[in-house]
C-alpha cells in the first residue's frame, strides 16, 4: 500500500527553493558562456585540469543521440512531472530523497529551457584532466542529485539489515 506523509510549508519551500536556486543557476551561468566565453572559446581555469569551453550540445552526454530533441524533451517531461509527483505528492518520505530529487527535477528543467529555446543545450565546464565530457551546471545538479538518491538507497538498506537484525 502507499504510504502519504504530510509535507510541513518549510519542506515543500525548502525543496521548491532547490529547484528554483538550480535552475536560475543553470541559466545565468549559460548566459555567461554564451556571451562571455563563445567568443573567445576556451579559458583555462587550471591549466590541463579544467577549462572554460563554450559547446553545444544537440544530444546527451558525450553527444549521443545527436538530434533526438524530441526524444530528450519527452523523457525529461515525464520524468520531471513523475519526480514531481513523486516529491511534492507525499511518496517520498525521505527528506535525503527528497532532496537529491528536487536537485534532479531542478538540472532536468534546466536544461529543458534549454532544447525548448535553443534546440540545443549549452555545455561550458571541461574537465580536462580525465578527458571527460564538456558539460553544464543542470548536468552537475543531475549528477549530484543521482548520487544522492544512490547514497539514501544504500543508507535505507543499511537501516533495514540493521532493524532486522534487532
Amino acid at each position: 500500500m502507499i504510504k502519504f506523509e504530510k509535507r510541513t510549508v518549510l519542506e515543500y519551500v525548502t525543496y521548491s527553493v532547490i529547484i528554483a536556486v538550480g535552475v536560475l543557476l543553470d541559466q545565468l551561468t549559460k548566459l555567461l558562456a554564451v556571451k562571455m566565453l563563445q567568443p573567445v572559446d576556451v579559458v583555462p581555469i587550471i591549466e590541463g585540469v579544467i577549462h572554460l569551453n563554450y559547446e553545444t550540445n544537440t544530444g546527451m552526454a558525450f553527444s549521443l543521440l545527436s538530434d533526438q530533441r524530441w526524444i530528450f524533451m519527452s523523457v525529461s517531461v515525464v520524468m520531471i512531472a513523475a519526480l514531481s509527483v513523486y516529491l511534492y505528492g507525499g511518496l517520498c518520505q525521505n527528506r535525503l530523497y527528497a532532496v537529491a530529487m528536487a536537485m534532479v527535477i531542478s538540472g532536468g528543467i534546466g536544461n529543458m529551457i534549454d532544447r525548448v529555446a535553443l534546440g540545443y543545450v549549452v555545455d561550458f565546464i571541461d574537465f580536462t584532466l580525465i578527458d571527460f565530457a564538456v558539460f553544464n551546471v543542470a548536468d552537475s545538479f543531475v549528477c549530484v542529485g543521482a548520487g544522492l538518491l544512490i547514497l539514501a538507497l544504500v543508507l535505507d538498506i543499511i537501516k533495514e539489515a540493521r532493524e532486522k537484525k534487532s
